[in-house]
């Protein structure tokens, strides 16, 4: 395995028994430990997913970015682990989290799955906590 960002790629068996996408990565979907209440999907590789393990917090893998993302490293909306589940067809991870600040969103509500669909409309159902301009600086 490889290394991105000088940081070491640990090696766990755990990853090999992943199924991987054709750009390796695997869908995590965060997940309120103690509400079960879905706070977001995201992508992580398996640099990611093993600094997931090691850290204790929620380490995914930025698609637009190219890079290993932090969650909380600009917001301070870090997710510490409680749980790592893997369904039945090996290919989708949830994380069950601590959401610190109780915020997920980048649009500064809990979650980011804030809007229902009504009579094939989308509708918000959940209100900014945090107006995302005080919460992103840069």
């Amino acid at each position: 395995m490889t290394k991105t960002n000088s940081t070491p790629l640990l090696e766990q068996d755990f990853l090999a028994q992943l199924r991987w996408n054709s750009d390796g990565l695997i869908p995590a979907i965060a997940q309120d430990y103690q509400t079960n209440e879905i706070l977001m999907m995201a992508w992580m590789n398996p640099e990611s997913l093993a600094l997931t393990v090691a850290e204790q917090r929620a380490i995914y893998w930025s698609r637009s970015r190219q890079k290993l993302w932090r969650k909380g490293e600009e917001s301070g909306h870090v997710q510490t682990i409680k749980e790592i589940r893997l369904d039945c067809d090996e290919d989708v991870i949830i994380l069950k989290v601590a959401q610190l600040g109780g915020i997920a969103c980048h649009t500064g509500r809990r979650s980011c799955f804030y809007r229902r669909l009504d009579n094939g409309v989308w509708q918000t159902v959940e209100q900014v906590i945090k107006d995302p301009n005080d919460i992103y600086t840069k």
